[in-house]
């Protein structure tokens, strides 16, 4: 059940990484950008969730709103807005490096490209109420799962 955190924070990711690559008109890289953006996301949420989740149930330290808490705010961070941080840093690199884009003003690069893409950016509230959701849900299935072993 850990495994949707992971999954859906790839695709979180993926969905971001299409959102910015067509805001920005980059073309180039794909492969390249999809697969750093997935694979960071999955392994990053599964060492956040054992240290935080799986680790905390082990050693008895966590109660059972702390483990849905602590899940669904990895679910937020990890599952949201890393990936879309992930997505929006990368492909603005691109659209600046092909030159997609109109450059921004000098020191004013992330209002810039945060108004530039202000609908699609919108777009993450998605992933946002799937990821609390799964956090919960995971939160619950976990701590059921230990207070049963114990």
């Amino acid at each position: 059940m850990a495994t949707t955190h992971m999954v859906t924070a790839s695709f979180s990711g993926m969905l971001a990484n299409f959102i910015f690559r067509h805001c920005f008109k980059v073309k180039h890289d794909a492969l390249k950008t999809y697969a750093s953006v997935t694979t960071l996301l999955f392994l990053s949420t599964i060492v956040t969730y054992k240290f935080l989740v799986i680790d905390a149930l082990y050693l008895g330290n966590i109660s059972q709103e702390n483990c849905v808490l602590r899940s669904s705010l990895i679910g937020i961070v990890c599952g949201v807005l890393y990936p879309t941080a992930l997505a929006f840093s990368k492909t603005g690199c691109l659209a600046v490096k092909y030159h997609t884009v109109p450059l921004p003003p000098k020191g004013r690069v992330l209002l810039y490209w945060l108004l530039h893409c202000q609908t699609e950016v919108k777009a993450t509230m998605i992933p946002l109420v799937f990821q609390t959701v799964f956090g919960i849900f995971n939160g619950l299935w976990h701590y059921a799962i230990f207070e049963n072993t114990l």
